[in-house]
């Protein structure tokens, strides 16, 4: 028996405490707890002051008190009034202390790279989740040897820039300089080849060392996951990845669904894989899955994160995506099970109220386990079908089972049509796909999925249109606008001046041909 690796797991099954809490009343009573420290600590910020934290606290509702004295920012708001102040070197802005970390982020959706605090409380609170999530992997029943092997993670460069007043770049790289002595030995790539900026250098750096590396889990984005184990299996020529991994048995993903990637990811393995999900964004660690079979991730509710929950519907958002002014905002007991919630966070990084841009619906009350359905601005509604992210996924997963394809990246965009309105569907395959049978699939497949689509579909949007490409494009197209590798996902829906540049390059790379 490795010694080792029953050391480990010894210590994971000691500190397995159940961090699930059971229940609305638990978990309500956990949140305000949350509420009240993080109010408590920034009441002398000039955030705290400027909202009166301290009259807060004296409310019986604090909660209540909270939501009428703060209102809702998204991140132009909040970065414009507040963390610029950060920028500059200012301390006690909206959290106690000089913020020395900013995580640069693009999301999927804007132009340019949000900077958004890293505190030293945030860290904490990161690395704890990461460990109970390393803990509950107890439940999995693994054998003892699994806890010996390395774990691949696939994110941004971790070098960081400095400017002199504080360091700025990927989550990732905030956190490599954070990582538990303990996990140093197991982390995969490495320092030197975690540092690289340059995607292509560091994928020929990874595939060079992977005949080295004794890898038992991967984590990463589907899409960059794929193109590294496809270029292993090629290069060594082998059959699947588990000829050199044999002992590779999870595949952590994050970011972005993992259905549209199901039918691709299989041809990589040749023994069964476990798939876990986990939710860490720039703004903290939401959730992750610790539950065998769970179709959905457990809430991180007592760990420096209080999440209110809009319901994502119209009248809180406009057909942008855009907030409305005083939204309905629910807490963690008033939200249903199937409904679809905008987050919003208030964290011991200064955020407050704060929309993250995320939509999530509830798979379990019981357990507060959550799914990604996508992105307030990720949707398609130009005409009331209110077309989710999550319609899409589903659409091209059932396209991909009854055509028996692979589609490695799509997005979709809404368009005028004459008078009235179509939607045009671009689809990233190395496959022959006939765009007439997609568009017909596709549109089928809506129509049963989303009662909204399928009445619009009758009224107003009177077309459809698929466009194939082969998967070089997307890839081209994200290397071209610094998003090659890491955690960056290609939007799922493009709209305005994104999708005016996009047509332009796609017309640019047919002309030269």
């Amino acid at each position: 028996m490795p010694i080792l690796g029953s050391i480990i797991k010894k210590a994971y099954e000691l500190r397995n405490i159940p961090f699930e809490l059971k229940g609305k009343t638990d978990a309500l009573t956990s949140q305000k707890k949350v509420l009240y420290k993080l109010l408590k600590k920034a009441q002398h910020t000039s955030f705290g002051e400027h909202y009166k934290f301290n009259e807060i606290l004296k409310q019986d509702d604090f909660i209540k008190a909270y939501k009428e004295k703060v209102p809702v920012f998204d991140y132009n708001t909040m970065f414009r009034k507040w963390w610029y102040r950060s920028l500059n070197g200012e301390s006690y802005v909206s959290w106690p202390g000089r913020v020395k970390y900013f995580a640069l982020t693009s999301g999927t959706s804007e132009a340019s790279s949000k900077q958004i605090p890293v505190t030293s409380d945030m860290i904490r609170a990161i690395r704890t989740t990461s460990v109970r999530q390393l803990v509950s992997t107890v439940h999995y029943n693994f054998p003892i040897d699994f806890y010996e092997k390395g774990m691949l993670a696939i994110g941004g460069s971790t070098h960081l820039n400095y400017n002199g007043t504080y360091y700025e770049g990927d989550l990732s790289g905030i956190q490599a300089g954070n990582i538990p002595f303990w996990f140093q030995h197991f982390y995969k790539p490495g320092k030197r080849i975690s540092k690289e900026h340059d995607w292509t250098t560091k994928l020929q750096e990874i595939v060079k060392k992977a005949k080295d590396w004794d890898i038992g889990v991967i984590v990463g984005v589907p899409a960059w996951i794929q193109i590294i184990l496809e270029k292993i299996i090629s290069h060594y020529n082998l059959k699947t990845i588990h000829d050199i991994w044999p002992n590779l048995s999870v595949y952590v993903h994050s970011g972005v669904s993992f259905e549209p990637y199901t039918k691709s990811f299989e041809k990589l393995f040749s023994k069964p894989i476990m798939y876990i999900e986990s939710y860490l964004a720039s703004e903290g660690y939401v959730a992750y899955q610790n539950r065998l079979g769970s179709k959905g991730m457990h809430m991180v509710l007592d760990s420096g994160l209080y999440f209110e929950f809009v319901p994502f519907n119209d009248k809180n958002f406009d057909h942008e995506g855009n907030i409305r002014e005083n939204p309905q905002a629910l807490t963690i007991n008033e939200v249903e099970e199937g409904k679809e919630y905008a987050l919003l966070l208030s964290t011991c990084a200064g955020s407050w109220r704060y929309l993250i841009g995320d939509t999530i619906k509830f798979n379990s009350l019981e357990h507060q386990e959550i799914a990604v359905t996508g992105r307030t601005k990720h949707f398609l509604s130009i005409c009331g079908e209110h077309l989710s992210q999550e319609n899409m996924n589903r659409a091209i997963k059932m396209l991909q089972d009854e055509l028996n394809v692979e589609i490695n990246e799509f997005t979709v965009a809404g368009i005028r049509h004459g008078s009235l309105f179509a939607h045009k569907w671009f689809l990233g395959t190395n496959d022959e796909l006939d765009p007439v049978i997609a568009k017909e699939k596709i549109d089928c497949y809506l129509k049963k999925l989303n009662d909204d689509y399928r009445v619009e579909r009758i009224e107003a949007i009177k077309e459809v249109f698929v466009e194939i490409y082969p998967l070089e494009r997307f890839q081209n197209w994200m290397k071209i606008h610094g998003k090659e590798g890491g955690a960056h996902k290609f939007p799922r829906v493009l709209k305005n001046d994104k999708l005016k540049a996009w047509e332009e390059y796609l017309l640019n790379q047919a002309n030269l041909k």
